[in-house]
């Protein structure tokens, strides 16, 4: 194992309460920077496989689909044409993160790139066959999201981020 790389097997206390209070945490102080600067800090991911790899980063503004509340959540993403393709992987925890299921409820939503806000979108969870191609396409981005589907039972889903 290098010195930036993951354990093979996941981190004891991953699934843990403080886990995803520290997530949601370090969350909300990337969404402040990358709002502030409006991007030029905050549009890299440096962690990780990220370290010597820097991974672009956006925000996606969805709304709760219980609550009905504005979101914003970073992400990684990979251009694929026209397209943004994020990976629901939440670090490798058993269950699909949030923003995930707030998008098959309410899948128009918005983000901001570095240098540009309010970009509309459609989002939809990639096919079978698209996921297929588009999975090695994010592993060879971050090569971190393949320790997290290791990590866990459930298969990770990619999301599509259509622009309107």
């Amino acid at each position: 194992m290098g010195r930036f790389s993951l354990p093979a097997q996941a981190p004891k206390g991953l699934d843990s309460p403080v886990t995803a209070a520290l997530m949601k945490y370090m969350a909300k102080i990337q969404v402040k920077v990358f709002t502030a600067t409006n991007g030029r800090v905050g549009a890299k991911w440096r962690v990780g496989a990220g370290f010597r790899h820097p991974v672009p980063t956006l925000l996606l503004e969805h709304r709760g689909r219980k609550s009905g509340r504005l979101f914003t959540t970073p992400l990684l993403y990979l251009r694929s044409g026209d397209d943004l393709i994020l990976v629901a992987s939440q670090g490798g925890l058993p269950k699909h993160p949030q923003w995930y299921f707030n998008l098959l409820a309410h899948p128009e939503a918005r983000v901001h790139l570095k240098g540009r806000r309010d970009l509309p979108v459609t989002a939809r969870v990639a096919a079978a066959d698209e996921r297929r191609e588009l999975w090695p396409r994010m592993v060879a981005l971050y090569a971190d999201f393949a320790k997290y589907q290791d990590w866990t039972d459930r298969e990770i889903p990619v999301v599509v981020l259509t622009p309107r």
